[in-house]
């Protein structure tokens, strides 16, 4: 599994896995719609950014839609903005993330329900993709099985383990 992608970030500008060469990613694929995976994770994602201090400006965090009808590039925007300065909203055609998600090797699938805004839900996976600098995966975590200073504790671990093998 590889970091690969051709999105659209929340400022409106084309992106690939290129654009974060050098830098740890971490990545999670969801939906701003979303009621309640989504928010937590992210919100789980913002801590372990805080916790990470320094070492904080080697991870890229990415948060990919999985609903590009609704999440434009100003509906990620302000959903982002939310959560984190750092975090990155990714967009795209339906193709575009489609493919992003089979690249990280996680699913996502339209649901329909007359409850829901606009009639249907997005059932997704909720995992965290850690990747290496060079864009192969390095792990994957939930965010409900450690808590956030733990995960902060473990990327620096392996950011730590990186810088040594060099």
């Amino acid at each position: 599994m590889r970091s690969a992608f051709t999105l659209t970030d929340h400022t409106g500008r084309a992106v690939t896995e290129a654009d974060f060469a050098g830098r740890w990613q971490l990545v999670f694929f969801g939906f701003t719609h979303c009621p309640d995976i989504c928010p937590t994770t992210l919100a789980y994602m913002a801590s372990v950014f805080d916790l990470l201090g320094d070492e904080a400006d080697r991870v890229a965090p990415l948060f990919i839609t999985v609903d590009p009808a609704r999440d434009t590039v100003p509906v990620m925007a302000e959903y982002v903005s939310v959560f984190h300065p750092r975090l990155t909203g990714l967009t795209g055609t339906e193709a575009q993330v489609a493919e992003a998600a089979r690249n990280f090797r996680t699913w996502f699938e339209r649901t329909e329900d007359a409850t829901a805004p606009d009639g249907y839900f997005m059932a997704h996976a909720g995992h965290l993709y850690l990747m290496r600098p060079d864009g192969a995966f390095e792990a994957v975590f939930l965010e409900g099985d450690q808590p956030p200073e733990a995960l902060a504790e473990e990327i620096e671990m392996r950011i730590e383990k990186e810088d040594t093998a060099r």
